[in-house]
């Protein structure tokens, strides 16, 4: 049995990854109703929204799923783990930060620790805090970046090599043909964000999954290079507004107040992208179609499948 499957309780290897203050119950939910792991994050939400969230998701669903803390973005760690161990939520994705004052505490509940990484020494560490499963992420990745932007393609196998622990890769997969490529890599699943949020259980706002439908290849960017606050975003005004920002040498502290979840919000939800920005991976510009998470993760199951038998063909 697939390692990931067996320690989450999933039937496909097949994670959703935190989306911050945009995470919504109906798709969390959705992806582990189809055989995934849904995630919601808490980004910089209260202790009252973050209890919200978990109840309404647990509402939707009885099949697990997790909760993504990023530990430098949240001052509510503790209070997310009360909730966590109150709500009995199998697993914890701990990400931005260094979990390992953080890992024994989930662990002594029964807890799976998830943890997201960029580099091989961050993964190395994670293992010998206590982690059960990597995220290996690229920065072909939407949203918040390292600063290494190691890619997927060179980054999973070398992690892969470096620990002991099962390997799931993100960044840059959308349907089963990265799927495929990321099991061949020596990951044992994948993450991915962009791709749910074009899905009709997906609660954004319908301009934004139309967008990442039409989006062509290049149509991502990067902003933040200068202050060292990575975060890759869909091309739109407000993203050329942070760009332009950046490029006159606006304060940091300005820069990092024009990129906090409100604005996301507002381009995510609103569908104000004026006012707001949209976090897109480079995988936008393989979107076509905006299916069920249901008919994705079928479908990227027999990609897969069928990508196998293809790539032996050629061997």
């Amino acid at each position: 049995m697939n390692p990931i499957c067996q320690l989450l309780n999933i039937q496909y290897p097949i994670l959703q990854g935190g989306m911050g203050n945009v995470s919504n119950a109906p798709l969390t939910a959705a992806i582990s109703e189809a055989g995934g792991l849904g995630t919601i994050g808490i980004g910089t939400l209260s202790p009252n929204e973050i209890e919200q969230l978990i109840v309404s998701t647990k509402e939707h669903t009885d099949k697990p799923f997790a909760v993504n803390i990023p530990l430098s973005v949240t001052p509510y760690v503790k209070e997310t783990a009360k909730y966590m161990f109150h709500y009995q939520i199998p697993i914890v994705v701990l990400s931005a930060g260094n979990p390992a004052p953080y890992i024994p505490k989930f662990k002594e509940k029964g807890i799976t620790v998830v943890c997201v990484i960029a580099s091989v020494k961050h993964a190395q560490k994670a293992e010998q805090a206590g982690a059960d499963i990597i995220v290996a992420e690229g920065y072909e990745a939407a949203g918040i970046n390292a600063t290494e932007e190691s890619t997927t393609m060179t980054l999973i196998p070398q992690v892969a090599d470096a620990v002991e622990i099962p390997v799931v890769a993100a960044g840059g997969i959308g349907d089963g043909r990265g799927l495929a490529a990321a099991l061949s890599l020596g990951a044992a699943g994948v993450q991915m964000g962009t791709r749910f949020i074009a899905t009709q259980e997906g609660a954004f706002h319908e301009s934004y999954k139309q967008k990442l439908v039409e989006a062509a290849d290049t149509e991502t960017t990067i902003v933040g290079r200068k202050y060292g606050k990575i975060r890759r975003l869909l091309k739109t005004a407000y993203a050329e507004e942070l760009l332009n920002d950046e490029a006159t040498g606006v304060d940091i502290q300005i820069f990092i107040n024009k990129t906090t979840e409100e604005y996301h919000r507002r381009g995510a939800i609103e569908g104000n992208f004026i006012e707001g920005f949209i976090n897109s991976g480079q995988i936008a510009g393989l979107l076509n179609d905006i299916p069920t998470v249901d008919e994705l993760i079928q479908r990227m199951m027999k990609e897969a499948k069928e990508g196998f038998k293809s790539a032996a063909s050629f061997i």
